[in-house]
């Protein structure tokens, strides 16, 4: 079990960062930490790494130590075995690295799946998280139940991600630089929008045939074992019991609920937990990198007002 802790910078996007280099029983993280006080744990979504932390990592961390990690399989984080790789497995490697690491309590930020990755972190280890944000997404049960042919055309890796046997695997490889750049120029509404240091960044990582593979593998997870487990959720009335901020682009969403006007993301959300509060910010999907200050806007005071300043 290793943790690099020197100070040289691991990526000139993240200037002062130390490197996080972390070995758990199932997986070897691989990101960026840096930062003193209360600790953050950023947690990032498809089809990206940390690096899509860039813009709001270095503001949180003028007041606290932020940890940004790849996801199992993403970016340059190993998984050490085969699986399951459901986000209830995620989760339990990300609480004992931040315990390795000296952290007990700490708050955790989501974005996409990260944000799925989160709340069922949250869910399961109530004792571990005093905060959690979710930014662009409603909870996936909810999702399932409102999907339809508007929603399954944008987000038609969902679909196709989750298809048994080696056939995404064998469409990926055929030209993973076109799916990628494809995916990211309808998420930013024009890749030219991102940093160009972080688009390479997620470039390298995505002709990795490994990456590839536990990326999908995080899309089946969410047509099984994930579902099984919201589902044992809901029916024992299980929620979350640390207050909750759910950030949304002025996107469409989709929910249960969403589509007749009737209830906005925050709402949809209170489905899962009593204390939750929500904003909207007008950007697309990628908040952490096309509304940075947005985000830190909403995030700082939401950490500061749950014990976290």
């Amino acid at each position: 079990m290793t943790s690099d802790t020197s100070h040289s910078s691991p990526h000139r996007l993240f200037e002062g960062f130390a490197r996080l280099d972390h070995a758990t029983s199932r997986t070897r993280f691989s990101g960026v930490v840096g930062g003193n006080g209360p600790p953050v744990l950023l947690l990032h979504g498809y089809p990206q790494d940390h690096a899509c932390w860039h813009a709001v990592a270095p503001a949180l961390a003028t007041r606290h130590t932020v940890i940004v990690p790849d996801l199992p399989g993403y970016g340059n984080s190993q998984t050490l075995d085969a699986g399951p790789w459901d986000k209830r497995s995620v989760g339990i490697e990300l609480v004992a690295m931040m315990r390795a690491l000296g952290h007990e309590r700490f708050a955790v930020v989501g974005h996409d799946r990260g944000a799925r990755v989160g709340y069922r972190l949250t869910l399961d280890h109530p004792d571990h998280v005093r905060a959690y944000a979710a930014l662009a997404v409603v909870p996936t049960l909810d999702v399932r139940a409102a999907v339809d042919w508007r929603f399954a055309m944008g987000a038609f890796h969902w679909f196709l991600l989750a298809q048994p046997g080696d056939l995404p695997e064998r469409l990926l490889a055929s030209d993973p630089d076109a799916f990628l750049d494809a995916t990211l120029e309808q998420m930013a509404g024009g890749i030219h929008k991102l940093h160009p240091d972080a688009v390479a960044a997620y470039r390298e990582a995505f002709r990795k045939a490994s990456v590839r593979h536990a990326i999908i593998e995080d899309y089946r997870a969410a047509n099984g074992p994930d579902v099984a487990h919201d589902l044992a959720d809901r029916a024992a009335g299980r929620r979350i019991a640390c207050p909750v901020l759910v950030l949304w682009a002025a996107e469409r969403l989709v929910a249960e609920g969403m589509e007749s006007g009737t209830l906005t993301a925050a709402e949809v959300w209170r489905r899962w937990a009593d204390d939750v509060r929500g904003v909207e910010i007008a950007c697309g999907h990628l908040l952490p990198e096309r509304a940075p200050d947005a985000v830190l806007d909403a995030l700082t005071p939401f950490l500061e007002g749950t014990g976290f300043a």
